[in-house]
């Protein structure tokens, strides 16, 4: 029952932070002029109505089971404690308005306590097998092998100005690696690219890959003048291998703080209506831990809890080291102007409002953009993939009518184009997908 009570207290502080976020979302509604800007503001509304609609059947469901019929009389209850050597009957029963019926014996401390103890056993021993499951994930076989052989000279790379970059870029990317582990995994994976790539000239040594019929055929030409023609891949592939490996996590950062930038505004109005109940700061940022309404977000304010509660950090240099580690520019801002108001004992909620209007701003700027850049692929996407195979279609089969050089069959035109517009299709798509804003 006391667990029940605790829970129905805080569905009650969420219930006001429902209505307050609502409210918050409501102003800057009212304030904004474009319907651009409204049609955005209703989508969060939208998603703020059910999150209140949860919270409520949740604040019923609790309520209803705290709230009795008949209230128990502490002075009568402790009465016939003292009065009895025996512990109280076991069938006594006590029913709550939500129809759940409690024994006396349940609610004696003792039992209370053995049940509060039973679940801390039962919490505690879920999250080790969490954690033993992500210490399994996170070191994997590959990683092991990885270190085994490079990790000396993993350390030595670490040293160098360009890999020490990378290791900043890994803590940004939230990527679970060890700069030594990830940098030996980059090494061990061009070393295999090199088999790759030797197996891949072997075979364009002797072997040709032709359109027409059949595609593969043996070389004609001297092995001389084959190994010249081919040689260059011995060399793209390791090199373009150890790039990409490279460049990853500096394409999971961005990623990362694109997904930031788009939670962020709304997050900003849910720690404005939560500032505004004169809550502990750190406590806002649990909340919104809790919600799991923003997930990139969740990651970042994660961590800084982390160094609160488990190295014993105070807020402002909390949010300082998050600030110095964290992959978007507007959170990092938004962090240390957060830990400024603080130390110089500045209204939280005006700050909340003020920085919230600036980033909403920015993000409908970045929409606009987002727009005008979909026009623009389109354009493109219609000109390159559509009417430039049809022409080109057209001019070959012209071309081959007319006797003018062109050998290949109209199966094999047919077949050469398709395959191209499908791989420039998969090329396209990709490019969109690294575009695309949340």
């Amino acid at each position: 029952m006391i667990e029940e009570y605790k829970q129905a207290l805080e569905s009650i502080q969420k219930l006001k932070i429902a209505f307050a976020e609502i409210e918050k979302t409501s102003k800057f509604r009212e304030m904004s002029k474009s319907d651009s800007e409204k049609r955005i503001f209703d989508s969060q509304m939208k998603s703020l109505e059910k999150k209140l609609k949860d919270v409520l059947s949740e604040f019923k469901v609790f309520f209803g089971r705290i709230l009795f019929v008949k209230l128990l009389d502490p002075n009568e209850l402790e009465r016939e404690l003292n009065d009895s050597p025996e512990r109280p009957d076991s069938e006594a029963k006590i029913m709550t308005k939500g129809g759940k019926v409690f024994s006396l014996k349940e609610i004696l401390p003792d039992e209370l306590e053995n049940e509060t103890v039973k679940r801390i056993k039962k919490r505690r021993q879920k999250e080790k097998e969490n954690a033993a499951k992500k210490r399994k994930k996170d070191s994997s076989y590959y990683t092991k092998v990885s270190s085994r052989f490079f990790s000396r000279v993993s350390l030595k790379l670490l040293s160098k100005n360009s890999f020490s970059k990378l290791q900043d870029q890994l803590i940004k990317a939230n990527l679970n690696y060890t700069p030594v582990g990830y940098i030996s995994i980059i090494l061990m994976t061009t070393f295999l690219s090199v088999f790759v790539s030797g197996f891949i000239f072997l075979y364009f040594l002797f072997f040709n890959f032709t359109a027409a019929l059949p595609i593969i055929s043996r070389a004609t030409e001297p092995i001389n003048v084959r190994f010249f023609e081919t040689f260059w891949i011995l060399l793209v592939g390791p090199v373009a291998t150890f790039a990409f490996m490279y460049i990853y996590p500096t394409l999971e950062k961005e990623s990362a703080s694109n997904a930031i930038n788009a939670e962020l505004p709304f997050a900003t109005i849910s720690m404005s209506a939560i500032s505004g109940s004169m809550m502990d700061p750190v406590r806002i940022f649990e909340i919104l831990i809790m919600t799991n309404e923003y997930p990139a977000l969740k990651k970042e304010f994660t961590k800084m809890i982390n160094e609160i509660n488990l190295y014993g950090y105070d807020l402002v240099s909390a949010l300082k080291d998050t600030s110095k580690n964290s992959p978007s520019k507007d959170l990092s801002e938004l962090l240390t102007g957060l830990a400024t108001t603080i130390t110089s004992g500045g209204d939280l909620a005006e700050f909340f409002d003020e920085r919230a209007q600036t980033l909403l701003f920015n993000y409908k700027i970045t929409q606009e953009k987002s727009a005008r850049s979909a026009e623009t692929f389109m354009d493109i996407y219609i000109s390159t993939l559509i009417a430039a195979p049809m022409i080109l279609m057209l001019l070959l089969m012209i071309m081959k009518i007319s006797g003018l050089g062109v050998s290949m069959s109209f199966l094999s035109m047919s077949l050469i184009i398709s395959l191209v517009v499908a791989v420039v299709n998969v090329l396209f798509l990709a490019f969109l997908q690294m575009k695309r804003s949340k």
